[in-house]
Formats: structure tokens, C-alpha cells, sequence
């Protein structure tokens, strides 16, 4: 039931329904006329034709026409036309006879047609010469026209038509109609099923495009392959899509920008807020103490120069720790918050350890360890020397803070192995591993497995926190694993 209320809907549908309508309209109408006017026009059109045989009929015997026999012409015409003809003169005697049973019918047709004339006979045309009717012969049932004129020369005319048959044929011509009616239908049915499939394609078609465009797609165009409406609409459709895409791209455009600058700045505020927690957190200590050994030497609480001297040198390693935490929070807080711009360029990465190695000897020389460089002389990267030294720094100086002997061994290695176009940098020290909960929260700020341990060597606990943010700015790989004997931090980078 859907399904048929979709095809009435349809363009193709309501063609078909259009057409069956019209033709049943017309074959209706047809029908009509023919029961209503078709009679009376026979009777019209026979009328005329008897006054015209009678005005020839006329015109033959007053000498206007010329012919050689009348009798073989009167013969043709009654033949022709099926009528019956009698013409008697003055004395009422029969010249010409077409049909002899007429001659008898028609004496009882004028006996019966003076007594009884309204209720028998109808009248279709009269004048002072003719007169036209319509009569029915009781004996055999039949209808006829009966024509009666009076000729110049005093003669009588009658000519009788059959007219029984005209019923017949607006019968048969209705039934005919019927049949071309159907005809119609199951011929304009293939027709305009062909002619609107030409017409509702193309529409069928810039309606799907219609709808995806809806639904935001506009890949699919329509094919213009002539001039006429519907490619003229299948054009504007086209040019439709590609405003709407362009707009929707740019209103896309807009929106990400939008949205960047919406993140940037809630970064920024997030930045601000993290800034300030962790300043105000990890300064708490080191004001505490300045602010106590400050109060100390104003009290002169010791009063020999040593005593005080201490205490300077406490308020100013103190200054220099929060110095260096500020500058390391400000660098982490730029790492993770905004997209970094390197400075990459192209360095030997091993010409970059050997040298931190050679800065960092002091420290070593305290640990009394030994540096193993397990590397070829020159490997090549391109990258940002400056950051990629701090993440070095970092690994080595964590290294050397954490670095224990060992079943009977103490050093620290850095290694530097070259696969698929990459060196991945590991700084091996013997020593404690980490435990497992603890590896994967080293990265996090501040995080000290032994807070008083960190604050006695100097440590902030941002270094692996800002190894992290380097190596997430490089998308690389880095981490930490525990080793036999001890722990191994690494990073990756790209070769030239």
C-alpha cells in the first residue's frame, strides 16, 4: 500500500494517472456526444440530403439539368443512398417507383398519417413545399425519415430513409470508443513510462544529490548533457554545492582557528595556573629557609664570621635553587603548553656527550666512577643541539647521582646504536633499579623517590619531566628499563 502511494507521488506516477485521466475524460465526453448529438446530427445531415435530391429532382424536370435518363440517375441515387423513391404526378399515378412494397406503404402511411398525425409521426422540418419526419412502420418496427415534397411541375415526391441503424451505430461506436480507450491506456502507459523515466531521472538524480549535500557531501555533481530546465536546474544545483562546500570549508577553516585560539588560551590560563602552583609549592622551602637564616645573622644569633658566613652561603645556595627551579619551570611550561620551534640543524651527536661528559668531571671525580662510551666517533643527527644536551645532562647527571657499585662493579655507560635510520642514546649506571610503580611516574614533575636525597645533591625533580616534553615536541621514543645490574634511560633520533 506504501508502495503504491510512493509511485502516485512519484513524477513518473502522476504522469501515468494524468494521462489515464485525460484519455478517460475525452473517450467520456466522446460518449456523451454521441448519445446526445449524434442522432440529431444524422438527422440533420440526412435532412440536407433530402432536400438536396429533391431540389435536384426539381431542377431535372424543369429543364435546369440535363440529362439523358432520369429514371437510370434516380436508380443510382436510391441505390446509393438506400432510399426509397416515388414520384406520382397530378392524377396521383406512380412516374418513377424505386421500391414497390413502398408504393403500398405509403398509401397507408398517408390514410393513418391524417387522422393521427401528432401522435405517430414527428416532425423534423417543414415548409410549404416539403415537409420532413419521422415515422415508425408497425409492421417491421423500423424508424424512417419520410420525406414529402410538391416538384414545380405538380408532382409528388416521397422518399423514405431508414433510420433504425443510426442506434446501432452510436452503439457500436461507443463500444469502439471503449476499445481505443483501453488501447490509449496500455499504449500511453509504455509511452510515458519511457517519456517520464526520461524526465524523472534526471530529477531522481538531482534529488540524491540534494540530499547528500544535506548531509554535508558534496562530491557527487550532476552531468549537464543539454540545455533545457532540468540541466539548467542541474547547473544551479552544481554551482549550489560548490558555494555551499567553499562556504562550509571556510566556516571549517574559521571554526579550527577559532577553536585553536579558544585551546591556546585556555593552555595559556592552564599554564598560568600550573606556573603558579608549582612555584608557590616548591618554594616554600627554600623562602623558608632564607627567611630563617636571614633572620638569624639580623639577630646575630652567631656572632663569629664563620657562623655567618654559613649562613650566607645557605641564603645564597638557597637563591641559586630557586633561580634554577623558576628557569626550569618556565622551560617545562613552554614545552608542554606551546608547540616549540627547534632549532634543529645537523651536529655529531657523540662530539655532544663527550663534551657534557667533560663538564660534568667534577661531579664524577666525586663518585669516583668511571664514564664507558661504548660508540663509533661520529654520528650524525639533525636536530636541536641546545635541548638534546639537556636531556644528555639530565640522563648523566641522574646517572651519576643514582650510580652504586654493584656485584663488585661501578660505572656508568653511554651507548649510541645506529638501526633503521635511527641512533637510540642509552646512559647505563650500575646501581638500584627502580621499582615498577615508580617507572613509569619518574617522568612526572617533582617527583623524588628520596626527597631528602634530592634536596642534599641539588635536584628539582623537573629534569625527566623536561626529557619527556623534549621527546613528545620530537614525537620520539625515550623511557627508562631496568637492567641486571643496574638502570638504563633512552632516547631516539633521526640520522643524517
Amino acid at each position: 500500500m506504501r508502495g503504491l502511494k510512493n509511485q502516485v507521488k512519484s513524477v513518473r506516477g502522476k504522469l501515468f494517472f494524468t494521462l489515464c485521466i485525460i484519455v478517460i475524460s475525452i473517450i467520456l465526453f466522446l460518449i456523451l456526444v454521441n448519445n446526445l448529438v449524434l442522432e440529431k446530427y444524422y438527422q440533420y445531415s440526412k435532412s440536407n440530403s433530402l432536400k438536396s435530391l429533391f431540389y435536384q429532382i426539381n431542377d431535372y424536370y424543369n429543364g435546369k439539368l440535363q440529362i439523358r435518363n432520369i429514371e437510370e440517375e434516380l436508380n443510382r441515387v436510391a441505390i446509393s443512398n438506400n432510399f426509397d423513391i416515388i414520384i406520382k404526378n397530378d392524377s396521383d399515378i406512380a412516374v418513377y417507383l424505386s421500391n414497390k412494397d413502398f408504393l403500398s406503404k405509403i398509401r397507408k402511411i398517408l390514410d393513418f398519417w391524417g387522422s393521427n398525425k401528432e401522435k405517430e409521426y414527428k416532425i423534423i422540418e417543414e415548409d410549404s413545399n416539403i415537409e420532413i419526419m419521422e415515422i415508425k412502420d408497425t409492421e417491421t418496427q423500423m424508424n424512417y425519415i419520410f420525406f414529402t415534397g410538391s416538384l414545380d411541375n405538380g408532382y409528388k415526391l416521397y422518399i423514405r430513409m431508414p433510420i433504425s441503424s443510426i442506434q446501432e451505430s452510436v452503439k457500436i461506436s461507443n463500444s469502439f470508443l471503449y476499445l481505443i480507450a483501453s488501447i490509449v491506456i496500455i499504449i500511453g502507459a509504455i509511452a510515458i513510462t519511457y517519456v517520464s523515466k526520461q524526465f524523472s531521472n534526471p530529477i531522481t538524480e538531482i534529488t540524491s544529490i540534494a540530499k547528500k549535500m544535506a548531509n554535508l557531501d558534496f562530491s557527487h555533481k550532476y552531468e549537464v548533457t543539454d540545455d533545457d530546465e532540468i540541466n539548467e536546474l542541474g547547473k544551479s544545483i552544481n554551482m549550489m554545492s560548490d558555494k555551499l562546500e567553499k562556504t562550509i570549508n571556510q566556516l571549517r577553516n574559521t571554526n579550527t582557528e577559532l577553536e585553536k585560539d579558544i585551546e591556546k588560551k585556555s593552555k595559556i590560563d592552564e599554564m598560568r595556573k600550573s606556573f603558579i602552583s608549582d612555584v608557590s609549592h616548591e618554594l616554600k622551602t627554600p623562602i623558608a629557609l632564607i627567611q630563617g637564616y636571614s633572620e638569624g645573622l639580623l639577630e646575630n644569633v652567631n656572632s663569629d664570621p664563620e657562623s655567618r658566613k654559613f649562613y650566607a652561603e645557605v641564603i645564597l645556595d638557597e637563591s641559586n635553587k630557586m633561580d634554577k627551579l623558576v628557569k626550569q619551570l618556565l622551560e617545562l611550561t613552554k614545552l608542554e603548553y606551546e608547540k616549540r620551534e627547534f632549532n634543529n640543524r645537523v651536529f655529531n651527536i657523540v662530539e655532544l656527550e663527550k663534551e657534557i661528559v667533560r663538564t660534568s668531571q667534577v661531579m664524577i671525580e666525586e663518585k669516583e666512577v668511571e664514564v664507558i662510551f661504548d660508540t663509533k666517533d661520529v654520528i650524525n643527527v639533525f636536530a636541536d643541539d641546545f635541548y638534546i644536551s639537556q636531556i644528555v645532562t639530565n640522563y648523566l647527571t641522574n646517572a651519576i647521582k643514582h650510580v652504586k657499585e654493584c656485584n663488585g662493579e661501578k660505572y656508568i655507560k653511554i651507548t649510541n646504536v645506529v638501526t633503521n635510520g635511527k641512533v637510540r642514546v642509552t646512559v647505563f649506571n650500575t646501581g638500584d633499579n627502580i621499582s615498577q610503580e615508580n617507572l613509569s611516574r619518574i617522568w612526572n614533575r617533582f617527583f623524588k623517590a628520596d626527597e631528602a636525597r634530592n634536596r642534599q645533591d641539588g635536584g628539582t625533580g623537573v629534569g625527566l619531566s623536561i626529557v619527556r616534553a623534549i621527546m613528545n615536541n620530537y614525537e620520539e621514543d625515550y623511557g627508562v628499563t631496568n637492567q641486571k645490574n643496574g638502570v638504563e634511560f633512552f632516547f631516539e633520533l633521526d640520522i643524517v
